[in-house]
């Protein structure tokens, strides 16, 4: 049997590739500069890793908002954009890869060709057969092919959170738009509500005028009063309208099915008593777009390698084995076989600059994104900082609305009671009236402010919250809120 040899200069290249290192600069993780604790010198739970299985609009208890959610991700655009992106990422990766391993290739083939009588060998024609492999492998001696492996893969991870981004960032708007609509609903019913009481009213003072205990100028009041009430239902009903638009162009269905899915009323929803926020430090590793900004650096990081490595001479090796006879009978003969191997070099001479430009534009790239990358870190504090602040203020302000919407009623009552027995003007009542109607319509703004800060809160977290166990407060006044139907007596 008959051996084939590597020629020494091959065995000091592939011993040479073994031991190089590759030429650019080695990526670290960059080390952000941020604080032990957010403002305020608040004690946070640390939440568990991001997890996008963990459902975090389950908070809410509301079931209708699980559903629109479930749709929005089988249906929106953006979303399928986002995994096109993270296939053909995989693709190039693949290529990537594929393009470091020997290429082979097989061929077959057969001429008819005649000789020069004057090229010194015999004139005349003949037939000549051919078939057999060839291979070529360009031995990675600087590390340019492993720094194009590196930045392809971590181009595929920043693809990969990318849409973790929109991922969220989707939940987090389908959520926002849901609760902002299910307030003005909340805001027509109180609108409405308070309608009907001071039609109320106004019969009552209408009857009144009819014994002669009360005035024209009391009729006139109420009907006003009346009137300003039913004069905000329809700007009420135009932004209803609106939100449901809205929410079907984001969960891509016709405005008139949107209608049949929000035809049932909001199960009044509630907020859990604390909210786990973490360090600082966790937004490194749980927000998908700093995420993808550390991993754009290390792919801006690993091209400097790739452009680094177009400097160096390039070396290859290349074989070629196969059968070559001049009568086909013979090809698959012994004598038929021929070989050849070794290895070849290249070095750029004339190009030089334009390599080096090459090795420039990457390395500006490379500050570039380094620059990138703090700012979206520095974006990402600031955000959540002002969400736990949104969260904590509003929690604030919803549990002095209620206080004042519980007192205004008494007070309603209170005045009703003394306008009944004459011992009171209508005035009062009237008063009393636009007092309560504004309480509570803060007060359902309030809580859609509030249930807005959750979803923010939790967008800036960089979702996958853990609920479980006991948790810190984000703030001494957290306390767990629901929404209260728009019944009782309409101001």
């Amino acid at each position: 049997m008959r051996r084939f040899f590597l020629l020494p200069g091959t065995w000091l290249l592939l011993l040479l590739h073994a031991a190089c290192a590759p030429v650019g600069p080695e990526y670290r993780p960059p080390a952000a500069d941020l604080p032990d604790t957010w403002g305020g010198g608040q004690e946070l739970a640390a939440p568990a890793a991001a997890d996008h299985s963990q459902r975090w609009w389950g908070l809410f208890d509301d079931p209708i908002l699980s559903r629109l959610v479930d749709r929005a991700i089988e249906a929106n655009h953006d979303l399928r954009i986002a995994a096109s992106r993270i296939t053909a990422a995989r693709a190039r990766l693949r290529q990537t890869a594929a393009e470091a391993s020997p290429a082979v290739n097989a061929g077959a083939g057969s001429t008819h060709a005649r000789r020069s009588d004057n090229a010194g060998t015999d004139g005349g024609s003949r037939d000549l057969y051919e078939a057999g492999f060839d291979a070529a492998w360009e031995i990675d001696l600087f590390g340019g092919r492993r720094r194009a492996i590196e930045a392809a893969t971590a181009t595929l991870a920043a693809s990969e959170e990318n849409r973790r981004d929109i991922l969220i960032s989707l939940e987090a708007e389908v959520a926002r738009t849901y609760f902002e609509l299910r307030g003005s609903e909340r805001l027509l019913a109180t609108a409405r509500n308070t309608l009907a009481a001071q039609e109320k009213t106004l019969a009552v003072v209408a009857g009144r005028r009819q014994l002669g205990l009360a005035s024209a100028l009391e009729a006139a009041r109420a009907e006003t009063q009346k009137s300003l009430v039913a004069a905000q239902i329809p700007a009420l009903e135009q932004k209803i309208a609106a939100g449901r638009n809205q929410l079907a162009l984001l969960l891509d269905l016709p405005p008139t099915e949107m209608a049949r899915r929000l035809a049932n009323a909001a199960p009044a929803f509630t907020l859990p008593p604390t909210l786990p926020a973490g360090l600082p430090s966790d937004l490194l590793r749980r927000r998908p777009d700093i995420r993808q900004a550390e991993r754009l650096l290390a792919t801006a990081t690993a091209e400097v390698g790739v452009a680094t490595a177009d400097l160096f001479p390039r070396f290859s090796l290349s074989g070629l084995i196969g059968l070559q006879s001049s009568s086909l009978s013979d090809l698959v003969s012994t004598n038929s076989r021929f070989w050849s191997i070794g290895p070849s070099v290249s070095l750029p001479v004339f190009n030089r600059d334009r390599l080096r430009a090459a090795v420039t534009i990457t390395e500006a790239a490379l500050e570039e994104m380094q620059a990138t990358y703090e700012k979206i870190v520095l974006a990402a504090l600031l955000e959540t900082e002002t969400a736990l602040v949104n969260y904590s203020s509003e929690q604030e302000t919803r549990s002095r609305l209620a206080a004042a919407v519980e007192t205004g009623s008494q007070a309603l009552v209170f005045n009703e009671g003394l306008y009944a027995a004459g011992l009171a003007d209508l005035t009062d009542v009237l008063a009393s009236q636009r007092t309560l109607f504004a309480a509570r319509e803060q007060l359902i703004v309030s809580d859609q402010r509030l249930a807005v800060a959750v979803i923010a809160l939790y967008k800036t977290l960089g979702g996958g919250w853990q609920i479980a166990g006991e948790p810190a407060p984000v703030a001494a006044a957290g306390t767990t809120q629901s929404i209260p139907p728009a019944t009782g007596t309409a101001p």
